[in-house]
């Protein structure tokens, strides 16, 4: 990724860099802001720092001047209090939208300054990412410059034909190994526009994806929701490649979004460890075969284990994953499954893909996830069990219905029985509407695991909170809204909103908290919401006491500028 560098530097200061809110932002804007963030760095004397910024070019231009100070970059995949704790262990520096209580650090204003663009060294440690969690806690991931370079070489020698010079599009994060390469670093190697934001719904995506020439960066939980209603025919005309990744894409997911976007996705496997290992886009060949990315050698071990070997996985050599693999014609290979999904229940090995599959054969289950649980059990030995969730077909939510959920647990266990052992047979059971994902649009675990809390909801109802002025008649608070808070249920599953209705609601309690507000709520004028509120974002809350009026006012506000503001008029 040297290239970049010395791309980045000569590239033409009025050339296209990207987009923020539709408007342009040229190179020598985002150069300044490259500039400001070195800048930083240099000022900064740890040379770990933690990253976390959710605009792509604000993004990009930190990680760079990050790398040109020196800096080795940890990237969680969001602000969580618990992931803040674990970081604050390892990164001497937070930088970007961090909780208040990390101390995040932000240049001062753009920097016109002079800047050195020598490259770090090939086996410089770049970067820390974390797996996603799918299959267990995350864990970091150190990667050197050098396999970063291995990735962005792969990707264009097989796609940056395809792609020119169309603008990149996201539903997906960049904190994130997936979104960093496709959305951040190739294309500021390839000199491709960046969108700073997230395309986070589909009325704003379709249109979007009809304005320009243009690659849609999808994963599978977004492109199988991909609504039929909306009018995808500009999308059709403007789309260059559709890409999934961060899990499998089924195929009836990958037929429906071509029969909106025009063409197949291409689905690109791979890992944190490794990096990128294939691709395949469906229908090119006659079965579900994955073609190896350039410069990636891969083999099956003696137990049927995948083997890879690549840049972009290390310089360790072979690496085993816990994939299984068949081979197939032309180079090519076919996936079996993953070897840490088969667990012993009773001295029983089961297949946890093997669940799934025959649950979502039956008819009545269209996604399945399945765990395996352990619980304390007599005499202090452990003993696994599984839990099942299950999003149901039409006809299953019929049944369900009609029949309850007890009567839906026996007809699932009774499908399952034929084709798995009873003591493997699932003991707990959700049925979801959809299977909750995060940013990256990955179904992970602790998700999962979440969902069975006991009833009685534990979950936050309420945010972080800090007073940072008061007077009898004022308050200006600021608040930090958990990611875990109970009223983002259905707000939405791609990414968390705070409903408008809470908002007032925080607004009256912390009205009568702070300023001792009587009366019951009797109505409330000149009511806006501006920006949306997200987790982990503080923003300040101001309250106002009209004592001639008996209203209160308010106005949620923060760096970004307003996101809502009203009058609650209170009876007398």
């Amino acid at each position: 990724m040297s290239d970049l560098f010395t791309r980045l530097a000569t590239r033409d200061v009025n050339a296209l860099a990207g987009r923020r809110a539709g408007q342009p932002v040229s190179h020598g804007e985002w150069l300044a802001r490259v500039r400001a963030w070195a800048a930083l760095g240099r000022a900064t004397s740890a040379t770990h720092i933690a990253l976390y910024l959710d605009d792509s070019l604000e993004f990009g231009a930190a990680l760079a001047g990050a790398w040109l100070s020196g800096k080795t970059v940890w990237m969680p995949a969001d602000t969580l209090p618990a992931n803040c704790a674990a970081l604050a262990g390892e990164a001497g520096a937070f930088w970007g939208e961090f909780p208040a209580s990390c101390a995040p650090a932000f240049p001062a204003g753009d920097d016109d300054g002079h800047i050195d663009w020598t490259a770090p060294a090939p086996d410089f440690p770049a970067m820390v990412v974390y797996t996603s969690g799918s299959t267990g806690a995350p864990t970091p991931i150190r990667k050197h410059l050098s396999q970063l370079t291995g990735e962005i070489e792969a990707l264009d020698t097989q796609f940056g034909a395809q792609l020119g010079d169309a603008e990149i599009l996201a539903t997906v994060s960049h904190q994130h190994i997936y979104g960093l390469l496709f959305r951040v670093l190739w294309p500021l190697t390839a000199g491709r526009a960046i969108h700073a934001e997230r395309h986070e719904y589909p009325e704003t995506l379709a249109r979007a994806l009809a304005e320009r020439p243009c690659v849609l960066l999808g994963s599978p939980a977004h492109l199988k929701r991909l609504p039929e209603h909306l009018d995808w025919q500009g999308a059709r005309g403007r789309l260059r490649a559709v890409f999934s990744s961060g899990g499998m894409l089924e195929a009836d997911a990958s037929i429906h979004a071509r029969a909106l976007l025009g063409q197949a996705p291409i689905e690109v496997y791979g890992s944190s460890e490794t990096g990128g290992i294939g691709w395949r886009q469906r229908g090119q060949q006659p079965d579900e075969g994955w073609s190896p990315l350039p410069f990636v050698h891969w083999r099956a071990g003696d137990d049927g284990l995948l083997e890879i070997d690549s840049v972009q996985a290390g310089p360790s050599g072979w690496q085993t994953l816990s994939d299984r693999v068949e081979a197939l014609d032309s180079g090519r290979f076919l996936l079996r499954g993953r070897a840490d999904r088969i667990v012993k229940i009773e001295e029983k090995r089961v297949s946890l893909d093997a669940v799934e599959a025959a649950l979502v054969a039956g008819g009545l289950v269209r996604e399945a996830r399945v765990l395996a649980l352990t619980a304390g059990h007599q005499e202090s030995r452990q003993r696994q069990s599984l839990a099942a969730f299950v999003v149901l077909t039409e006809e299953g939510a019929a049944l369900l219905e009609a029949g309850g959920k007890n009567a839906m647990n026996t007809r699932l266990r009774t499908l399952l029985a034929s084709s798995v052992e009873t003591v493997a047979l699932p003991r707990r059971w959700r049925y979801l509407a959809r299977l909750p994902v995060n940013a990256q649009g990955k179904t992970t675990q602790a998700l999962l695991l979440a969902l069975l809390e006991p009833a009685q909801d534990a979950r936050p109802r309420r945010p972080a909170l800090r007073v940072l002025e008061q007077d009898p008649a004022r308050v200006l608070l600021e608040l930090t809204v958990p990611p875990d808070l109970l009223y983002f249920d259905g707000h939405f599953s791609v990414a968390p909103v705070l409903p408008g209705v809470v908002q007032v609601d925080w607004a009256i309690a912390y009205g009568r908290q702070y300023l001792g507000l009587g009366g019951a709520f009797a109505g409330i004028n000149a009511l806006k919401f501006q920006q949306m509120i997200r987790p982990g974002h503080p923003v300040q809350l101001e309250l106002v006491h009209d004592t001639n009026k008996n209203s209160l006012n308010f106005r949620y506000f923060s760096d970004a500028g307003a996101h809502a503001s009203g009058r609650i008029l209170l009876e007398t």
